[in-house]
């Protein structure tokens, strides 16, 4: 018994290592010092006592019978080396350090000619002399003070008004396949099954430039970022949009508008409907604050999903919709505006965020 319990010990040891986080930067992924070495284990069961057969605890994968004429021979056991903070911290600060590097210093450096060089000006110095030229193309965004005066004289006028917003999951859905590859765009979008859809998918890609055309706001990312901007306009020249003709707001105004006091001044008096996931705690917060809730939508189980919840919105009244429902939004928001006349808000997140009562519904005098 003593000799069956010491080489089962001996196979865990091997399987207990340090497991490196999917999340650990590409430079420490890529850095061979961390690559899985594979081990070939082969235990030798000498002696052991009992029965003629014995089965092994379960562990991992691993779970086989053991005899006194057993050999064990597990020849594809993975087994990772050993990482510590300290060389996670050095692999990940290598890494930033040479692509700091190789995305500005070494830029500039194949501008500059053989046997000469440019003493005492950084890569920042120079990006802030060029910016001088180029800042009077600056687009100018809508304030959202300008943003609450549209939503309320649409509300008070009873005019369709969509206002939608569009992060890195609308961005990535929409280049899918035609900005940047399908894989590409799963590999950088590991969380769009949360936001309610699973690439590819070229019909929802479609609907969506299609809203981009017909939304009444849209809220764009300040970001310069390549999962935000560096798609935002190679999806619209892609489309044959012109960015000059959208009237475009910040894509956090629904944050904005709330720590400003605009979002509550805007449904105190209306009629509102919720939609999306968080629609039940919301709305009895709103309640509780004395807001007037029509009706609520949930749960809104993807882009899929987008037909059933039109479908739902037509027995309800109410003046402004609030919709939170991930991708799905963009196509709700413009669906209830084009096809029912009435005003409806993409509230993203910041719903969540109401609801956990991490922010609280400001309001302004």
């Amino acid at each position: 018994m003593a000799g069956w319990r010491k080489k089962v010990s001996r196979l865990r040891k091997t399987r207990r290592t340090m497991r490196v986080r999917r999340s650990l930067h590409p430079a420490a992924r890529s850095n061979k010092r961390y690559v899985k070495k594979r081990a070939r284990t082969k235990v030798l069961n000498k002696g052991a006592k009992g029965p003629a057969s014995r089965s092994m605890p379960s562990e991992g994968v691993i779970s086989e019978s053991l005899s006194q004429s057993d050999l064990i021979e597990n020849e594809d056991l993975s087994s990772e080396v050993l990482l510590t903070d300290a060389h996670i911290a050095a692999a990940y600060e290598e890494g930033y350090r040479q692509g700091y590097f190789e995305g500005g210093e070494a830029k500039v450096g194949q501008l500059i000619p053989p046997l000469m060089i440019l003493p005492e000006l950084t890569v920042d110095d120079l990006i802030a002399t060029g910016y001088l030229a180029v800042a009077s193309t600056l687009f100018p965004l809508i304030p959202p003070a300008a943003v609450y005066d549209e939503m309320k004289t649409a509300l008070d006028q009873r005019t369709p008004l969509s206002l939608i917003r569009l992060g890195d999951g609308e961005l990535l859905t929409l280049a899918h396949d035609i900005v940047i590859p399908t894989e590409q765009a799963v590999r950088w979008g590991y969380f769009l099954p949360y936001a309610g859809i699973n690439l590819p998918d070229p019909l929802t890609r479609e609907a969506l430039a299609n809203s981009l055309q017909i939304a009444d706001l849209i809220g764009v990312p300040e970001s310069r970022h390549p999962s935000y901007q560096g798609l935002l306009f190679p999806i619209l020249r892609h489309y044959g949009i012109d960015y000059r003709k959208l009237r475009m707001t910040s894509s956090v105004v629904n944050y904005t508008l709330n720590e400003e006091g605009f979002l509550s001044k805007l449904l105190v008096g209306r009629k509102i409907l919720i939609i999306g996931n968080e629609a039940p705690g919301l709305s009895m917060l709103l309640e509780q604050q004395g807001f007037q809730i029509s009706g609520i939508i949930h749960p809104v189980q993807g882009v899929a999903d987008v037909s059933r919840v039109m479908e739902q919105t037509i027995g309800i009244e109410f003046d402004i919709a609030l919709v939170a429902a991930g991708v799905a939004a963009v196509l709700i928001c413009t669906r209830i505006a084009k096809e029912q006349g009435k005003v409806s808000f993409d509230l993203g997140h910041l719903a969540n965020k109401l609801e956990s009562g991490e922010v609280n519904l400001e309001t302004r005098l």
